[in-house]
């Protein structure tokens, strides 16, 4: 129906996860050290990400025969400011352009079984997922992935919207476009931002894309199952520090910035540009006539964008959810 009236209940509501206890720890999931293809070794790596301020690390290594299986053990590099969690990067043959597979898993079981020749990459990230694993589909344009290939992917919790080493690598660290067209499908999908750094040429590939993930603590089950809930947002650079919903527009918080934009799953944004600007009240009524298509989107997100281009992106918000 053109005419649905979307309009939502007036009462403030503020949107997890910047209405729950506890405060945002900064991470990266998706790292590479010696024990595959990276260039230094764990604790090395963990060392740089610890002095460049972050919270917590992953080395996801590939677990591929060509390593002999790693998944790496670094619980004594934790510390009381700094943890770790245990995973690894699953593959399995084929994506649509026929490469393997690349799929993130964190806090996999350290025993789980080999992949199986027979495997392919969906079966094996639902057997990960299973295990109990925080499941996301890696650098989408890197691997050229299809909606075909995402939508098989049906265990999935999160799809990699910025890969760092992907970008400075050859120009496609943008996943964007899957996660959008799988939410219109109707996929619940969050959004992670990862560096995949390799660390072969310095830091040219790291501390360019990260989570900020909300807990009470750095236990590393409590940041998994967080990552799982979506109780966390993504940055190149500038935080986000509230966003809220009342009388039918989002308001949003942050550090300065030059444009706050609210976007669904039409071509119609609704954007506040500026200087230094650190609010904005964005009206969900704006969304509701995009060329050639009236239907409201049923999810939106918040992206934030300072004059450098560095941006930081809200998880998908369902407005099902909001009532």
């Amino acid at each position: 129906d053109n005419n649905h009236d979307c309009r939502l209940p007036d009462t403030m509501t503020s949107l997890a996860p910047f209405s729950l206890p506890g405060q945002f720890w900064r991470g990266n999931l998706h790292t590479h050290s010696t024990l595959s293809d990276g260039a230094l070794s764990p604790a090395e790596v963990i060392a740089s990400y610890k002095n460049a301020g972050y919270d917590f690390l992953m080395l996801s290594e590939h677990y591929a025969p060509d390593f002999d299986w790693p998944i790496a053990d670094t619980r004594h590099l934790r510390d009381d400011s700094f943890t770790t969690i245990i995973g690894t990067e699953l593959h399995a043959p084929k994506t649509t352009v026929g490469e393997y597979w690349h799929i993130l898993a964190a806090r996999l079981p350290r025993d789980c079984e080999h992949t199986r020749p027979d495997e392919t990459g969906p079966q094996v990230a639902r057997r990960a997922a299973e295990a109990g694993a925080f499941i996301s589909i890696c650098h989408p344009a890197w691997s050229q992935l299809t909606f075909e290939d995402g939508m098989s992917v049906n265990a999935a919790h999160s799809v990699e919207i910025y890969n760092h080493g992907s970008e400075v690598e050859n120009d496609r660290g943008d996943g964007l476009y899957l996660l959008d067209q799988l939410l219109n499908a109707g996929r619940r999908l969050s959004a992670n931002a990862v560096d995949d750094a390799h660390l072969h040429n310095g830091t040219l590939d790291a501390f360019g894309g990260w989570v900020n993930v909300k807990t009470e603590n750095l236990d590393p089950a409590e940041l998994v199952t967080a990552l799982k809930n979506g109780h966390f947002y993504s940055s190149q650079g500038p935080q986000i520090h509230n966003i809220s919903f009342s009388d039918n527009r989002f308001l949003v918080d942050c550090t300065p910035v030059q444009s706050i934009t609210l976007l669904g799953g039409t071509s119609k944004t609704v954007t506040q540009v500026g200087e230094n600007i650190t609010s904005a009240a964005l009206s969900l009524d704006s969304l509701q006539n995009a060329w050639l298509n009236s239907t409201p989107s049923p999810w939106l997100r918040i992206v934030v964008r300072e004059a450098s281009g560095k941006k930081a992106w809200s998880n998908p918000i369902w407005l099902d959810q909001l009532t």
